[in-house]
């Protein structure tokens, strides 16, 4: 039997990865299955209109993948040895790839400076969840708070996703399946930095901060 993962939730280590691997796939099922349909287009349609549509989607969605494979490998990832330090600078400019996409802009008001492993994790962690609060795209603003980190996300119909604030801190009221463990995984992160993870609904937008 695995080892309990420490912190309010029992989730053992196992399953932990296990549920992270998937969340992972899903993320890129999309992607990669959009390549898929685009070569076998190319394949069997001799039409040129149609092949020119098909290789802008394929480029497409392989930058999309690729962003994403990049953002994952930090935000969930080894990303080094243990003890390793992750440059803020790195963390940037994933989120940028990955969501600054013509409806959402981030504004980064962090120093570029190396930081422990798991607090570049734990802030790309509280990305997706800012970034989960703005469905139509919006803002993001990242600033830090003492050791932590500030995210500030602005946009139309900003709303706090149902039980994030519950899963961040630990004690979700549901069972923890591959689209909740993300904000679990941000909590945990969170703790092992010493640090208390929230969000809340604030104004027209949504805050999640750790502390």
């Amino acid at each position: 039997m695995s080892a309990p993962v420490s912190g309010p939730i029992a989730i053992s280590a196992l399953d932990l990865a296990a549920l992270l691997c998937s969340r992972v796939c899903h993320d890129l099922i999309s992607p990669v299955g959009a390549i898929v349909n685009g070569l076998e287009v190319l394949e069997e349609d001799k039409d040129e209109e149609t092949k020119t549509f098909a290789l802008d989607l394929i480029k497409k969605s392989a930058r999309q993948a690729s962003a994403k494979l990049q953002f994952c490998r930090l935000a969930f990832g080894a990303a080094g040895s243990a003890g390793a330090q992750i440059d803020l600078g790195d963390a940037e400019k994933v989120a940028r790839g990955l969501f600054e996409d013509g409806k959402t802009m981030i504004v980064w008001n962090l120093p570029r400076e190396l930081v422990a492993k798991n607090r570049a994790k734990l802030l790309l962690n509280m990305l997706l969840v800012a970034v989960g609060a703005i469905p139509r795209g919006g803002t993001l603003t990242i600033e830090p708070t003492g050791a932590g980190f500030r995210i500030a996300a602005s946009g139309l119909n900003a709303r706090l996703p149902a039980a994030a604030a519950d899963l961040l801190g630990g004690s979700p009221a549901q069972t923890v399946d591959a689209h909740a463990i993300q904000p679990v995984y941000t909590g945990i992160l969170a703790r092992d930095c010493g640090l208390t993870v929230s969000a809340a609904v604030e104004g027209d937008g949504v805050v999640v901060t750790a502390h």
